[in-house]
């Protein structure tokens, strides 16, 4: 996977946005203004930065020691940072992008999680 196929699939989730809060190149992807990835721009290697269950946070370190890890900058509780290119195939890394956006929204009001399943 490349930046170019990360970014098209990150931005192909219903009510997608992205921007770049920060000084250092980070692009954050939101939905509901509530972040679900974060790709560190500056680094060598293409990695994200995904919002996680906590079980299963742990339970995805484990399964692939080499490509995943808790997140730097974030709480390790629920963010794991996937190393792109590795052992990870495209398909488990979408797999955990989508399974991120299931855990912003359902943190959300009912209301608003209700509004966002119907649209």
């Amino acid at each position: 996977m490349n930046i170019d196929s990360l970014r098209e699939y990150c931005l192909s989730i219903k009510g997608a946005t992205e921007d770049m809060p920060f000084d250092d190149p980070y692009l954050v992807f939101r939905v509901l203004g509530k972040w679900f990835a974060v790709v560190p721009l500056q680094d060598d290697e293409l990695k994200i930065c995904v919002k996680c269950d906590p079980d299963k946070a742990i339970e995805l370190r484990d399964e692939y020691p080499g490509c995943v890890e808790a997140a730097w900058h974030f709480n390790k509780k629920y963010w794991n940072t996937i190393y792109l290119n590795r052992e990870m195939k495209d398909d488990v890394v979408r797999f955990w992008i989508r399974h991120s956006v299931e855990e912003v929204i359902k943190k959300l009001p009912k209301k608003t999680q209700t509004e966002y399943c119907n649209e």
